[in-house]
């Protein structure tokens, strides 16, 4: 099945200003970040959350005033995918459950005619909360600098730089998203929690899968098309691998949609991360690997400095 029977799209003609609408992107996601941030969840921050179902919609206010009176300030209040399911968080740390025993009665006490009912209680330590933190950061960087090295070996050195460069730029591209949208909706409230870090790791391996597909399809054109320009090499590529990138990344699409519309409150944040991340994903692997490797391509070229024919560039093969 194929989209698309002939295509002859110049890519790579384009790629400067998909790099400025792309660094566009970046910035008001990095803004955001700065300024609005992302929360994380209980199990980076440590505390205890509380899940509780209303018989009736709560008033949050009340509920807020109810935990300033029982001495715990700065507690997160939010609805938790029905108005009538409310997320209790407090840093608060205590001897075994007294923490979440306390908030308990304290619900009982102040809604008694809308039967608070505590659906999920989680307490997560101080330093285990650290050591999740960073494992996760080691995650994410290893992660990246084995591909790095994976994709150089297969390909290039550049070509690794290529792939890392469209996998710190989806990363970047995703977070500043959700970071944008966070809150906006009692549908769109997200943290950084380790179902988010799953759900990002997940996004380095299938990102980096549609940009090996158009590196292997470069390679093997380099050695059919020998006449052409490394510029033409690339667009022909990506031409040829269009429908197949498009089926590929639209079935999971399709799937992680459906997780974030119907995969409950848990899933919800990492279903729309891999969602987004996918359409980022597809995007830089045309106009960021491809367009990276292409350019210190050029830029190594004309250090050299040596006779090239007019109007035609000369590219070295990758090896085998």
């Amino acid at each position: 099945m194929r989209f698309f029977k002939e295509t002859h799209i110049d890519f790579m003609g384009k790629r400067r200003t998909w790099y400025m609408i792309s660094l566009a992107v970046i910035m008001v996601g990095m803004i955001s970040l700065a300024i609005k941030g992302i929360g994380f969840g209980i199990d980076f921050l440590g505390g205890t959350e509380l899940i509780v179902q209303f018989s009736a919609e709560p008033d949050v206010s009340q509920i807020r005033s109810m935990m300033d009176n029982a001495g715990y300030r700065n507690v997160e209040i939010k609805t938790y995918g029905d108005p009538l399911r409310i997320l209790l968080r407090t840093e608060s740390q205590g001897e075994g459950t007294t923490v979440a025993d306390q908030i308990k009665a304290t619900l009982q006490q102040t809604f008694p005619n809308m039967n608070p009912t505590v659906l999920e209680e989680t307490k997560i330590g101080p330093k285990i909360g650290a050591e999740l933190r960073k494992d996760a950061f080691y995650a994410i960087i290893f992660s990246l600098l084995a591909i790095m090295i994976y994709v150089g070996f297969r390909f290039k050195f550049i070509y690794g730089i290529g792939a890392v460069a469209a996998l710190f730029h989806d990363v970047l591209v995703t977070l500043g998203v959700i970071s944008i949208i966070d809150g906006i909706t009692p549908f769109t409230n997200f943290e950084i929690d380790q179902n988010m870090i799953a759900a990002l790791l997940t996004l380095v391996g299938l990102s980096v899968n549609d940009t090996v597909v158009i590196f292997d399809r470069i390679r093997e054109n380099q050695k059919i098309y020998k006449t052409l320009s490394l510029t033409e090499v690339m667009n022909k590529s990506l031409n040829q691998t269009l429908s197949r990138t498009l089926i590929t990344s639209g079935t999971i699409f399709i799937v992680t949609v459906i997780l974030f519309l119907f995969g409950g409150e848990v899933n919800r944040g990492f279903g729309f991360a891999l969602t987004f991340g996918i359409i980022t994903g597809t995007y830089s692997s045309i106009y960021i690997a491809s367009a990276v490797v292409l350019d210190y391509s050029n830029w190594r070229l004309a250090k050299k400095a040596k006779p090239v024919m007019k109007g035609k560039t000369v590219y070295e093969p990758i090896a085998q």
